[in-house]
Order: C-alpha cells, then sequence, then structure tokens
C-alpha cells in the first residue's frame, strides 16, 4: 500500500500479470468471458473460490494485504490485527504496523521512535534499522523487502536484510528533494513522491537496483489524491474532497496521460486501483453514508474500450498485494466481507472472489423486534414503544400501524443515519382525524429503505391487539372519554374527545348522531358497564318514571333499549358510572326528595342490571347536582362530588363497601355551571377526571388523587353543544 498523502488515505496498486492464484481460502480464477454491461454480476460469479470464506472482524477496515496475510483495524482502536488469508487468525501489534511483500514473501514492518524492525514471516528473521537522532537518519518509508531512510544531508537509502541484498543509496532523486515517501508499487517497483523546487513530484524506484526513474509531476492541479501503480500504467486522482473529482492514466510506455471518466459528484476518499489493464475505483465509505453517490459502487473501467463494469456495491478500503488487489466491501449477493480482485481471462473484466466474510449482508436486514403482542393502552399514559433492529444504519423507516376493524392507520417516518435500530413511541393516536386508538387487533408494517442507495427496500410485518378497561364514558372502545350531548331537538349525539399533551386542552372530535326523540328523557346518565358485555352502557329516564337501559355494542352506537323496570320517578337526581363497593362492577346511586341516597348495586346482568335498592345515607337534598366522578381522590373506590345550593363543591370519599366518608370541601365558585360530568381518565394519566360545562365555555379539572385537594385547577376545554338552550349533557 502506497502512501502519497496522510495516513488516511489509501494508495492501492495491482499488477496486470493475469494470474490464477492459490490462497489459503480456496482458488480465484478469473473468468472465462467477457463483461459487456455495467453490471458485473456475472463476472463476480465467475470469481469463486473453491472453500468456504474465513472470517473477517465485523466493524474493522482493512489496512494492508500481502501474499498470504492481511491487517485490520476496528474504528477507534489502536491496535493493528495480522492476519493469516489462509485461516483467519490473528495477532494484534500497536497502530504502525504494515504489511509489505516481495513476490515471493511477506514482512512486516513496525516503525518505532528510534528503530524501525523489517521482519520476514517466512523466515521470521529481522532486520533493525536505526532512525532518530541518534542515527541521524528519519523513516521515509517502506516497501517489498525494503525500509527507506533519509539522512539529514538528504541521502535516501534502501535497506534490505543482508541476505536479501543489504543496503544501497537511492539515486535519481533530484538535488534538494524535501518531503520524501517511499510506498509500495508492484512487486518490481516502489512508489516515491517528493517535493522541489516546481513542486510535488512522484517517480518510480527500482527496488532491485534502488534507482529512481520516470519522475512525474503531480498535475494537473492538487497534487492531492491517491496513486495506483501497475507494470504498465500509473493512475492518479486529483481533486479529491471536491465537486468533481478527476482521474489521469499514464501509459508508461508512451509517457502520454489521458483523463479516465468518472462521475461528476462529491467525493472524499476516492480509491484507485490497476487490474488487468483495468482502472478500478470507488469512493470509501458508502455504505454508512446518508446520500446516494454513483462513486459508492466499486467499479472497473476500461481505457481501451470505454467499457465499465461493476464489481462490488460497495467499499470501506482497500489494499494491493503482489498477486491482487483486496478489498473490504460488499455485495448484495454475498454480503459483507473482504474481496479479492484479480485481471479477467484475455482482458476480460477484472474477477471478483470472496475471500473472508463478516457474518453481515449488504442489503438492509430487519432484524429483531420488540413489539408486545398484546398492548395495554391504560398504562404508560397511553403510550407504547415499539422498537426494531436494523443489519445497518443510513435507512429512512416508514410504520403503518392498521385497526383491522375500522381500518384506520397510523403512519411514523424517521431517517436513521447514524443508529441501527428504530424506536417509536407510539402515542395510542389513529387515523387521520387523530382519535384515541380502538381496542382490538392490529397489523403493522414496517419499510426501511436504503438513504445511500445501497440495496433496495425491505418491509417486515406482524401483528398485535390493543386492549383496556372498559371505561365509563368510553363508547366506541378507543379508551377515550365520549361525551353524550342532547340538543333542543332531541337529537343525542356522540363525540369523541382527545386529550393534547402539548396545549394541555381537552377537545371533541366531530359528533356523530346517536339517534333522535331522547328529549323524552328527563334525565340521561352514562351507566358504565352495567350489561356485562365488554363496553359503556346509557341508562334513560322517561317522564312516565320508566328506567330504560341502552347496551353500548363498542363501537359508538347502541342496542335496542331494554326497560329495567318503573317507579324510578320518585327520585330528583341519579349519578351512576362508578363502582362504588369495590365488586368490580358499576353501581348507581339516586336521592329522593326526602333528602335519602339509595344505592343500586349493579349485577353485571343487562336483563336485570341492579339488586335491590339499599338505603345509604340522607341528607342529600341540599345538593343540586351530584355527579358520579369515579376515583379522582385516591381511594378505595368511587367517588361522588356534590354541589350546594351556594356552589359550593363537596367531595364524598367512597369506603369501597357502598358508603362515603364525611363530605370535604373541594372550593366554592361552582355555581355557573350547568352540567359536571364525571368522564373518566380523560388525560390518560391514570385518574378520573371532571368535566364542567357553562352555557359560554368547558373546562376540564384534572383528577389529583389527592382527597384533600382532589381536583387541580381548570383548563379550558373545547367541547360540543354548550350554546344549545336545550342542551344536556353527560
Amino acid at each position: 500500500m502506497a502512501h502519497a498523502r496522510s495516513t488516511r488515505r489509501r494508495l492501492i496498486a495491482a499488477t496486470t500479470t493475469v494470474l490464477a492464484v492459490t490462497l489459503g481460502a480456496g482458488t480465484l480464477s478469473a473468468p472465462a468471458h467477457a463483461a459487456t454491461t455495467a453490471d458485473a454480476a456475472a463476472t463476480a460469479d465467475a470469481a469463486n473460490t473453491t472453500a468456504a470464506p474465513i472470517a473477517f472482524p465485523k466493524n474493522a477496515k482493512l489496512i494492508d494485504a500481502g501474499l498470504g496475510h492481511f491487517t485490520t483495524r476496528a474504528d477507534g482502536s489502536l491496535t493493528t490485527a495480522v492476519r493469516s488469508i489462509k485461516d483467519g487468525t490473528g495477532t494484534g501489534y500497536g497502530f504502525h504496523t504494515y504489511i509489505r511483500s516481495s513476490r515471493t514473501t511477506d514482512y512486516l514492518v513496525f516503525p518505532m521512535t528510534y528503530q524501525v524492525t523489517l521482519r520476514n514471516l517466512s523466515t521470521m528473521s529481522a532486520l533493525d534499522v536505526p532512525v532518530g537522532s541518534a542515527a541521524g537518519a528519519t523513516y521515509v518509508g517502506s516497501a517489498a523487502n525494503a525500509v527507506f531512510t533519509r539522512s539529514a544531508d538528504g541521502t535516501v537509502r534502501q535497506h534490505r536484510h543482508p541476505s536479501e541484498g543489504g543496503t544501497v543509496t537511492v539515486t535519481g532523486l533530484p538535488a534538494g528533494a524535501s518531503a520524501v515517501s517511499v510506498t509500495p508499487g508492484t512487486p518490481d517497483d516502489a512508489l516515491v513522491t517528493f517535493m522541489d523546487g516546481t513542486g510535488k513530484k512522484w517517480g518510480l524506484l527500482d527496488l532491485a537496483t534502488g534507482a529512481v526513474d520516470e519522475i512525474h509531476h503531480r498535475t494537473p492541479s492538487s497534487g492531492n489524491g491517491d496513486i495506483a501503480v501497475s507494470q504498465t500504467h500509473v493512475a492518479w486522482t486529483d481533486g479529491d474532497e471536491t465537486d468533481r473529482p478527476a482521474v489521469y492514466l499514464l501509459d508508461r510506455a508512451t509517457d502520454t496521460v489521458a483523463e479516465v471518466p468518472v462521475e461528476d459528484v462529491y467525493t472524499n476518499d476516492l480509491q484507485l486501483g490497476l487490474v488487468g489493464g483495468w482502472v478500478v475505483y470507488g469512493e470509501a465509505g458508502g455504505l454508512s453514508n446518508g446520500d446516494t453517490n454513483p462513486l459508492y459502487a466499486l467499479t472497473a473501467y476500461n481505457p481501451a474500450t470505454g467499457a465499465k463494469v461493476k464489481l462490488l456495491d460497495h467499499l470501506t478500503s482497500s489494499s494491493a498485494a503482489p498477486d491482487g488487489l483486496y478489498v473490504r466491501g460488499g455485495t448484495l449477493a454475498q454480503g459483507e466481507g473482504l474481496y479479492k480482485i484479480v485481471p479477467g481471462a484475455d482482458g476480460a473484466a477484472p474477477a471478483v472472489g470472496l475471500v473472508a466474510t463478516t457474518g453481515e449482508p449488504t442489503h438492509v436486514v430487519i432484524g429483531a423486534n420488540d413489539i408486545p403482542s398484546v398492548v395495554d393502552l391504560d398504562k404508560n399514559g397511553g403510550k407504547v414503544a415499539f422498537t426494531w433492529g436494523l443489519s445497518r444504519s443510513t435507512v429512512e423507516v416508514n410504520v403503518t400501524l392498521r385497526h383491522v376493524r375500522t381500518g384506520k392507520v397510523r403512519t411514523f417516518t424517521e431517517t436513521h443515519p447514524y443508529n441501527p435500530s428504530v424506536t417509536f413511541t407510539w402515542d395510542g393516536i389513529i387515523g387521520s382525524d387523530f382519535t384515541s386508538a380502538y381496542n382490538g387487533d392490529y397489523t403493522w408494517q414496517m419499510t426501511a429503505r436504503p438513504l445511500n442507495g445501497i440495496g433496495p427496500a425491505t418491509s417486515a410485518s406482524g401483528t398485535f391487539k390493543v386492549t383496556r378497561k372498559a371505561a365509563p364514558h368510553d363508547y366506541d372502545d378507543n379508551g377515550s372519554p365520549d361525551l353524550l350531548s342532547r340538543d333542543s331537538s332531541g337529537k343525542l349525539w356522540r363525540s369523541d374527545t382527545s386529550f393534547y399533551e402539548e396545549s394541555g386542552q381537552l377537545t371533541a372530535q366531530s359528533r356523530t348522531l346517536i339517534g333522535t326523540g331522547w328529549n323524552g328523557y328527563n334525565q340521561i346518565e352514562a351507566a358504565g358497564n352495567i350489561g356485562g358485555a365488554a363496553h359503556a352502557d346509557i341508562v334513560a329516564r322517561d317522564t312516565a318514571g320508566a328506567l330504560w337501559h341502552y347496551l353500548g355494542n363498542g363501537d359508538g352506537t347502541f342496542a335496542t333499549r331494554y326497560k329495567i323496570g318503573t317507579g324510578w320517578g320518585g327520585y330528583n337526581k341519579i349519578a351512576a358510572g362508578s363502582d362504588f363497593n369495590g365488586d368490580g362492577k358499576a353501581d348507581l346511586v339516586a336521592t329522593d326528595t326526602a333528602g335519602a341516597m339509595w344505592l343500586h348495586k349493579g349485577t353485571g346482568n343487562w336483563r336485570t342490571p341492579f339488586q335491590t335498592r339499599v338505603k345509604i345515607s340522607t341528607g342529600w337534598n341540599g345538593y343540586n347536582q351530584i355527579t358520579a366522578a369515579g376515583d379522582i381522590a385516591g381511594g378505595a373506590a368511587g367517588d361522588l362530588v356534590a354541589r350546594d345550593s351556594a356552589g359550593v363543591l363537596w367531595l364524598y370519599l367512597g369506603n369501597g363497601d357502598g358508603t362515603f366518608a364525611t363530605r370535604v370541601k373541594i372550593s366554592a365558585g361552582w355555581s355557573g355551571y350547568t352540567h359536571l360530568v364525571g368522564v373518566g381518565d380523560a388525560n390518560r394519566d391514570g385518574r378520573a377526571d371532571l368535566v364542567a360545562v357553562s352555557p359560554t365555555s368547558q373546562y376540564l379539572y384534572q383528577g389529583t388523587g389527592n382527597w384533600r385537594a382532589p381536583l387541580g385547577g381548570r383548563q379550558s376545554a373545547s367541547l360540543p353543544y354548550v350554546g344549545d338552550p336545550g342542551n344536556h349533557v353527560v
């Protein structure tokens, strides 16, 4: 691997000799046909290994490659692992550890402060080259079986093991050459880059003699980028980190330069190689980027014909070896790993074979999910987190939740450029009208689309069920309270509500007509689930004193009314919908004109929903409104609130046995309200709330769970039909 710029860059080269190389992992052979299209799938398939690929470490890049070894380094690590191509086993060394190769042998190079060690991995013999102030020389690079130093007088020396040629002085560099750097080129030539009075230059150093020739300017402009060397050509990039990179190809025989056509897009780390007369190039890091770029694919270009062939779908790093070009990258067909690229037969496109695999796919895979089979929206404020694992980041995620019965959907879109998983916290809202999610069966579908265009979009799907306890004011089975309002013409309307945390406001959705003729009733009450079904019911008393039961269907409609009984005209106030005795069934209390309160315990049987009444207390004739509020005070059962003629609101804390504790004053100033409605848990905090309605406005009082101060301050609400003089709200 040559280094003509900072160590962050990659300089890669490959020979033009057509090789069929036997590796420990198998034989990589060239294809017998020529590629004629931009799709290199057939070429890649032709370069097969005869044994299973070895393991390549995940989250690691390729640093160097040789004949029998390669080095890797994990992102952020200070350790370089030297690994065997035969079985993938490795040994960790320091950060600055390099592989260099002759035609027959791999060497390890360890540059240190006062010494550079060159170790022959075949014989394990080592050469130590002194550097530093005491030695009067600096390390300027290595290639093949040699280490190169430069003394204070500018002399560059090539150091080899005594048995392999010893030390020779490099010749051919111009006087005054500075910033000298030596990196691998071919097995015969090292690449030398330097500066003189006319700018940046490069030349080729004959490894057999130590002579530098073929010196050229780094033209045409910046002198930055990669250089690749073969026995017949030199290629280099110019304008790296610009919007318009350029690639140039020098014919060493004729000393002529031609420009290689590459895509006119932004590049940051365009890597370059030469394989069998083809120029190989690609922008590193595309798999982790969040944009599209045609340079992300590793592409081979034939300067003789102009043909282009895609070799890999992306790359992260690369290094040339004497027997081919190694690239850490991936294909949609074979996944992530280390690929070897060698010349194709008779000038055909380079052949690609998988040498080592990480076991990871290149295309996006949706992995394990954390989606409960049953979602209880009574918990966690009606919210639930859904999480999906992804095989990689930089994807756009689309999630669709669909309620099977109604077909209402909720969609969620998010891009995750750095996070290989996605979590969607569902707030329990469904549909374009933002209603609370209905109980019942749901489907989910998640689609992940790569933002960088590497691979197709992929989808996964599944099911779950939403469940909640039946709520006294929930008639459409979605957990949020519904308000019933009767207008002056006798029409009864249902309005679902939603609570918006951002504004703290309870808001009614579009109203739905339940039916007409409801002006024949002088009291309508939300009764809770008194019929034994899964949903809330209504009771209504007519002018003759008969009480009627409307069994909830769970979709916002009600079954045909059923007469509970007669004689209910003796009560002046009825409050229903709370469990007062703690048996799990909704009860009803009523007061007569003498001020006595009677408890009607729920049975759960729709034909006879209440037991015989039981007198529980007296003195209730001082109140003009009594409301079953649910458990707003943190007691054992449902509570009552009662307003007296002076406008003072009182709390009667439920004891849990059908009786109530001594009243506690809540506050004064409640006389302006026409209706007080124990609406249930409107804000999804697990506590019952109270709605207060006046002829001109509506308010929500949130339950606190504290019997000393059971209601918070009022908050403006947006509810239906408050201005209708015939309005009845429950």
